[in-house]
């Protein structure tokens, strides 16, 4: 270990130790069990960690409680104004920052924050200002979650409702991918599923699939009124919607394909689905 390191930044607290109590909280990134006891779904008491100054500044923006940051004790440029001054700075050594997040750079600086209570599903679709919601079955792939949150946030959607098997929408990657856009969307998590999709129908919402089943119809051809409250369900990355949610719906859509690709990723799907639902909702049909 260095003990002459010094940061370039100024106001920071040098770290040489990778195994520093006060860093804790960044160790083992690479370790599933480690992360999900940090995590995990549900804990009120967890923190979850983000990664990059604009993903960081959007956390901090939407109200979430930070606890420190670490960089990299090269960096140079200064930290986002928005950071309160009183929230402690850890800048590492380029070899320490390597052995304690598992690679050797990273984007900018990581933050730990604290979360907050997850509404439950009620609290949202009791919310008459909420019109358009999503419902992700299965979808445990941080990069395809940041990739539909990130769509979610900037095509129309207001909240969005997991299933028990999703991953969680603050780990992360997901996060990252999704450039922070998911912390002002609200969310919360179904208890069961597809029984839970009851409750979305019981205010008021129509449930809308995507699939590319031959029986669902062209997205373009959807009509939707002005005010119609809609909740699109997306499933997992190759599988797609299991049967029972298919069946629970009033309607199946597609996104049609040419040539033998029969579809496309659920990311990429979501955004052509936001946006065809924000079509529908605008066009008269005579």
């Amino acid at each position: 270990m260095n003990d002459d390191f010094v940061p370039q930044l100024s106001n920071t607290i040098p770290v040489v130790d990778p195994l520093d109590p006060r860093i804790e909280v960044f160790q083992g990134l690479r370790d599933h069990s480690l992360r999900m006891r940090r995590e995990r779904w549900g804990d009120m008491k967890g923190v979850f960690v983000a990664e990059g100054d604009r993903v960081v500044e959007r956390a901090l923006r939407s109200d979430y409680e930070l606890v420190s940051i670490l960089i990299d004790g090269k960096r140079r440029k200064a930290l986002p104004g928005v950071i309160p001054h009183h929230i402690p700075v850890y800048a590492a050594a380029p070899q320490v920052l390597e052995r304690i997040t598992g690679y050797h750079l990273h984007r900018g600086a990581l933050a730990c924050f604290h979360r907050r209570p997850v509404p439950e599903p009620l609290e949202i679709l009791s919310d008459q200002s909420i019109r358009t919601i999503v419902i992700a079955e299965a979808i445990n792939n941080p990069t395809n979650m940041g990739v539909i949150l990130r769509c979610a946030a900037g095509l129309g959607v207001d909240a969005f409702l997991l299933d028990p098997s999703c991953c969680d929408p603050l780990y992360r990657r997901c996060a990252r991918v999704s450039m922070g856009e998911a912390f002002a969307l609200r969310y919360a998590r179904l208890d069961a599923f597809p029984a839970g999709l009851n409750i979305v129908k019981e205010h008021g919402f129509t449930l809308l699939a995507l699939t590319p089943g031959v029986d669902a119809i062209d997205l373009a051809d959807l009509v939707l009124q002005p005010d119609e409250r809609v909740a699109i369900l997306l499933g997992a990355e190759g599988p797609g919607l299991t049967i029972g949610a298919l069946d629970a719906v009033e309607q199946r859509v597609r996104i049609p394909m040419s040539g033998v690709v029969d579809s496309i990723n659920v990311g990429s799907a979501s955004a052509v689905a936001f946006y065809g639902v924000q079509q529908a909702r605008r066009t008269i049909r005579r």
